[in-house]
């Protein structure tokens, strides 16, 4: 067996949660995975030795920054504000990058197509061009 260096085995993780549901239980996962590697609502990981030793499991879901906050690989999507302005206000503020919150101005009224064909359709661009930021982040993406 092969000596594994940790950047030879780096799994990397990028979560995308779109719409109201999404945003909800994607601030839900990640208040827990905050809670299961000692990360704070700030990103940070506090230097207990207890914390953290030999695990570095949180590293397939977060990426660290040069100042040492973990910021989640991931990115909330929602056409009508409302429900990422909950995070933008909650506990966790701290812990998302701005550019991964992604809303619109106002929502699809229930309207697939509405969503789809014309007001989605002002959202795609920016979408898609934050996501190629996390995936280009990543060395080992799964």
């Amino acid at each position: 067996m092969q000596n594994q260096t940790p950047n030879s085995r780096s799994r990397e993780v990028i979560s995308i949660h779109v719409g109201q549901a999404g945003v909800q239980m994607g601030n839900a996962c990640w208040e827990l995975y905050c809670l299961e590697h000692g990360i704070q609502p700030d990103g940070v990981m506090p230097e207990d030795d207890s914390i953290g030793v030999e695990d570095d499991s949180f590293n397939t879901f977060f990426a660290e920054t040069i100042s040492g906050k973990h910021v989640p690989r991931a990115i909330m999507i929602d056409l009508e504000p409302t429900p990422i302005d909950e995070i933008r206000t909650g506990t966790y503020k701290l812990l998302f990058h701005p550019e991964q919150l992604v809303t619109g101005k106002e929502d699809a009224a229930n309207n697939y197509a509405r969503g789809h064909y014309t007001i989605g359709k002002e959202l795609i661009d920016v979408c898609m061009d934050r996501i190629r930021r996390l995936v280009e982040a990543c060395k080992g993406l799964q």
